[in-house]
């Protein structure tokens, strides 16, 4: 088991690993996925562990519940306490964001998965990353 620096989320039971630079925007992200329905798995910090294929992630004991709301503290949240995780989002300045990527992988802990790259401060961007994780699903569109 390793620790990284990213925050993950759980949407309808799927883990998104979002990663990035410091200040890239990672738990802003994962606050606006929450307020769309995601709930907390780990903020800033993940646990990640590789089993039979797959990643799964958790967060330290310290920090479980707790995400950092910059301008706000500290701030509790309902959390799952581990996620089977199933999309990579590596944030990145806008100028790095293609119009039509091609399928890009991310390798974390041996397990190979599914990233996308996107700016965290656009305003679409929790609809994008919830229309990745349906796509992943197989449920096409939005």
């Amino acid at each position: 088991m390793g620790t990284i620096h990213a925050t993950t989320v759980a949407w309808r039971g799927s883990g998104v690993l979002i990663r990035g630079d410091p200040g890239s925007g990672k738990s802003d992200l994962g606050l606006r996925l929450i307020d769309a329905g995601a709930v907390l798995v780990a903020d800033d910090y993940t646990e990640v562990k590789a089993a039979s294929g797959a990643l799964f992630a958790s967060a330290p004991d310290s920090i479980r519940g707790k995400m950092e709301v910059r301008g706000i503290g500290v701030s509790d949240f309902n959390y799952t306490a581990v996620s089977r995780v199933t999309l990579v989002v590596t944030l990145v300045t806008r100028d790095r964001i293609q119009r039509v990527p091609e399928p890009s992988i991310a390798e974390i802990e041996g397990v190979r998965l599914p990233e996308v790259l996107l700016c965290a401060f656009d305003a679409a961007t929790p609809a994008k990353v919830r229309l990745a994780m349906r796509s992943l699903a197989g449920g096409g569109g939005p």
